[in-house]
Order: structure tokens, then sequence, then C-alpha cells
């Protein structure tokens, strides 16, 4: 049978729709219910569900960045989103990045039958499709789906910016993919794949980016320009700026800033 998980931070929905939908009649079994965004990804993680049905507008939670890290990890995970929130270019966001179905509360019933219908007729064709003979295919983004390779690109985007945010703190790379409720792993893999850099490069690129625009105003000493951009130790900035630009921070003042 097909896993299914609820979350919505409104129980009575939650409860209704454990108990009204003929779940068996469709090959399905609610296996956890959570009222909160975190909860409900936890309970993705340990119970890897084939059909989620979920609210994207609770406390404390990014839908599209939710949508997204899911589909990203879990691509053949069927999702439809049950919300009161009537945005129509939120809603073809969200299904550019996987979602099979957007419904607006409330929704009647046959609404809901017949998204279960279109879920449990994707997994089936999933499944044929695994009992088929693998692709030869070598590159792995030409196996990814559109919809995988867009939650894909949208994750990345994400950790781009929230580094490009926060360069100036000590941040890590658990950090950035708790924000964007991904792995660490599965982060490391996205950036890698996607930029060809490992987050400590990135991370590396930005701050000496940044320090180089700095470097063009002769008020401010090297040590407070490293500092400024996130480096607490003086001689690992200038390992760093070295090792990326070629040169020392001093002579790229005194050369190529002066020309």
């Amino acid at each position: 049978m097909y896993k299914v998980i609820i979350i919505d931070d409104e129980p009575v929905i939650v409860r209704g729709l454990s108990q009204t939908i003929p779940w068996e009649k469709h090959n399905c079994q609610v296996v956890g219910t959570a009222f909160n965004g975190k909860m409900g990804l936890e309970l993705i993680r340990n119970l890897k569900p084939d059909i989620l049905i979920s609210d994207i507008c609770m406390p404390g939670m990014d839908g599209l960045t939710m949508i997204a890290s899911l589909k990203s990890q879990f691509p053949k995970l069927q999702i439809c989103i049950l919300t009161g929130y009537r945005d129509f270019d939120y809603a073809q966001r969200a299904i550019c990045l996987g979602v099979t179905r957007f419904l607006l509360k409330p929704s009647k019933m046959n609404e809901l039958l017949d998204a279960l219908d279109v879920m449990t007729t994707n997994l089936s064709s999933f499944e044929v499709e695994i009992k088929k003979e693998e692709p030869k295919i070598s590159d792995v983004e030409q196996q990814c789906s559109p919809e995988e390779n867009t939650a894909s690109s949208f994750i990345v985007k994400n950790a781009l910016q929230y580094i490009d945010e926060n360069y100036q703190k000590k941040i890590m790379l658990s950090e950035v993919a708790e924000h964007i409720y991904v792995s660490q792993w599965h982060l490391s893999k996205l950036l890698h794949r996607h930029t060809g850099q490992n987050f400590s490069e990135i991370l590396n690129n930005v701050r000496i980016d940044k320090a180089k625009e700095l470097l063009k105003y002769p008020a401010l000493r090297i040590g407070e320009i490293a500092e400024e951009v996130g480096f607490v130790d003086m001689a690992h900035f200038s390992r760093v700026f070295k090792k990326i630009v070629g040169i020392s921070a001093n002579e790229y003042r005194n050369t190529v800033l002066s020309k």
C-alpha cells in the first residue's frame, strides 16, 4: 500500500482527512500526521511516504522552499497542497516545483479523490518504469525529471542567497541546510552539482569578493577587512585571499586597484 502523511496546523482538518477518505480503496494507508512543518518534515524523512497532503501556510515555514526541498530529496513523492492561500502566481510556482495538485480550502471530496487518483496513478507509472531496463545515461542531470531539476535549482539559489546574506557570521553547512529544510549531505551534493564547488569554497569566494570591494577604501586596514568579511584569523584570510586571487591582499590593493 502507498504510505500517506498529512500535515496541517488545524487538527480538525488532519482528523477529517484521516477519517473520511476511503484510503484502502485507493491502496493507501495514512502512516503519520503532523500539525506543523517541522514535525512533518521529520516524519517524512523517517517514514519516506509516497504521498503527502499538506498545507503550506504554516507558522515558521516557507512553503515553496519546503516543496522544493522535498522534491529534490524525494523526486517520486506525490504532493497535494491543501491551503487557504489564494494566490495564482504562488500556485503556479508550486506546480513548477513538482506539486501534483494545488487545492483551495475548503476542498470538496470529489476534488480530493481526484487528486488521490492522479497521485496513485503516477506512483503506479513510476513502478512500471523501475521494472524496465535502467537507461544508460552517464549524466546525472539527464536522469533527473524537469521538476526535480527545478526544485534542486530553487534550493541551490536559496542556499547561495543565504550565504551571501550571512557571510560575515560564522556559518556552517548545517545551518544553511536547516534553513532550507534539507540534509547537509543533500545540500552538499546539490551545491557541487550546480556550482562545481563545495560549501567552504563557495563561502570563501563570497568573502574574498566582498574583501576585494572593501580594499578599494585606503582607510580600511587589511585586518579590519578580514574581520568585516567573516574571517576571525588574519593569517587564514591571507592564505585564502592569495589562493583565490593569486596575490596577497596588499599586492591587490597596491597594484590592481592603483591602476
